[in-house]
C-alpha cells in the first residue's frame, strides 16, 4: 500500500470520489458549474424604467388660413423596483411619432403615435391633433385622446390625456381651440402640463413636458405641440405650430414630443402639420450586478453613477 505525506498526515493517499454524499456537487459538476457561480449570485430581480411613446401628428387646414391643433406627447411612464426575472427576453418596443395631417377632407388630422413597450408596461401614443376640412368644420369632431391629448380646433376642447388611465399619470389634456376670427389651434397636452388653450388670434402653447435622469443626465421628455398660428410647443420635444401658412414643426426624435398644427393658404395643400417625435426606452440597476446576459435592438449600454443604464432609440430586447 502506498504511503505519503498526505495533509500532514502519513497514511494512504486519498483519492478524490466523483461522486459525493446527497445534496453536494461531484468534483465534475463543480468543473462544470463553478465558472458560472458568480452570475448564480449577481443577477438583478428589479430595475428602474422610463417609458415614452411617440408623440402625435400635428392637424392641417385644408381650407387655409385658420389654425389647427397640435399633438399631444407621447405616453410618460416611469417607477423603480420593476421585477424581472433572468433566463428569459423581455420585450422593448419604441413607438413611432404619428404622422401630420394634410390636404384632403379625410387627411386633415394628425395620427396619433405608437404605443412604447418595456415588458408588463405600456405608454399610449399621444394624440393626433385635430384639422379642419374642406367645409371648414373640425375633423375629427371630437379631439383625439391619447398618451397625452391633442389640441383642439376652432372651438372645439382639446382631447383627453391619460388614456388609457396609468396611475400616476401619464399624460395631460389638450387645449381648446380660439373662435373667430383667427380660429387657432390648441396646443397638445404634454407629460408635465396640460396644453395651452388658443386665443381668437394666437395658437395655444403645448404642454411641458417631464423630466428624468435615468440616463444619467437630465433630459426633458414628452413635450406636447404647438397648436397652429403661433403656439410654441412644450419643453421636451415639442413641434411648435405654423405661424401662418406653413408646416407645423415636427416633434423631436426619441423625446415623444407631439408635432406643431400646419396651416395652409386658401384651399391649398401645400403644407402639412407636423410629424410626432419617436419614443425611447432606458432602464437601469446598480452595477453591483452583473450586465445583461443579451440584448438586442442596438441599446446605447452605460455605467454611470453606479448604474448600468440601457437606453434604446428602436425595438429589441434584454435577457438578465
Amino acid at each position: 500500500m502506498q504511503k505519503r505525506s498526505n495533509g500532514g498526515v502519513i497514511g494512504t493517499v486519498n483519492t478524490p470520489a466523483t461522486s459525493g454524499a446527497s445534496g453536494v456537487w461531484s468534483l465534475s459538476e463543480q468543473e462544470v458549474n463553478q465558472s458560472n457561480w458568480p452570475s448564480l449570485i449577481n443577477k438583478t430581480s428589479s430595475v428602474e424604467y422610463l417609458v415614452v411613446a411617440g408623440g402625435g401628428g400635428g392637424g392641417y387646414d385644408y381650407r387655409g388660413n385658420r389654425g389647427v391643433g397640435g399633438g399631444g406627447a407621447g405616453g410618460y411612464r416611469t417607477a423603480t423596483g420593476f421585477s424581472v426575472t433572468s433566463g428569459s427576453a423581455i420585450t422593448v418596443t419604441v413607438g413611432a411619432g404619428g404622422t401630420g395631417g394634410y390636404g384632403s377632407t379625410s387627411t386633415v388630422a394628425g395620427l396619433n403615435g405608437s404605443n412604447s413597450v418595456f415588458s408588463s408596461i405600456t405608454s399610449a401614443g399621444g394624440a393626433g391633433g385635430t384639422g379642419v376640412n374642406t367645409g371648414g368644420d373640425p375633423t375629427p369632431s371630437t379631439a383625439n385622446s391619447g398618451g397625452s391629448g391633442a389640441g383642439g380646433s376652432q372651438l372645439q376642447a382639446g382631447g383627453n390625456g391619460n388614456t388609457p388611465s396609468t396611475s400616476p399619470s401619464q399624460g395631460n389634456n389638450g387645449g381648446g381651440g380660439g373662435g373667430s376670427p383667427g380660429y387657432c389651434g390648441g396646443g397638445g397636452g404634454g407629460a408635465g402640463a396640460v396644453g395651452g388653450s388658443a386665443s381668437s388670434t394666437t395658437g395655444g402653447n403645448g404642454g411641458d413636458g417631464s423630466t428624468s435622469s435615468i440616463s444619467g443626465s437630465s433630459v426633458t421628455y414628452a413635450g406636447g405641440g404647438g397648436g397652429g398660428r403661433g403656439g410654441s410647443g412644450g419643453s421636451g420635444g415639442g413641434g411648435a405650430g405654423s405661424t401662418g401658412a406653413g408646416n407645423g414643426v415636427n416633434g423631436t426624435a426619441n423625446t415623444g414630443g407631439g408635432a406643431g398644427g400646419g396651416t395652409a393658404t386658401s384651399s391649398s395643400t401645400d403644407f402639412t402639420g407636423g410629424n410626432g417625435g419617436s419614443g425611447v426606452v432606458v432602464i437601469r440597476y446598480s452595477d453591483s450586478f452583473d450586465p445583461a446576459v443579451s440584448t438586442t435592438g442596438s441599446p446605447t449600454y452605460t455605467v454611470s453613477g453606479g448604474y448600468r443604464i440601457y437606453k434604446w432609440t428602436s425595438s429589441g430586447s434584454i435577457t438578465f
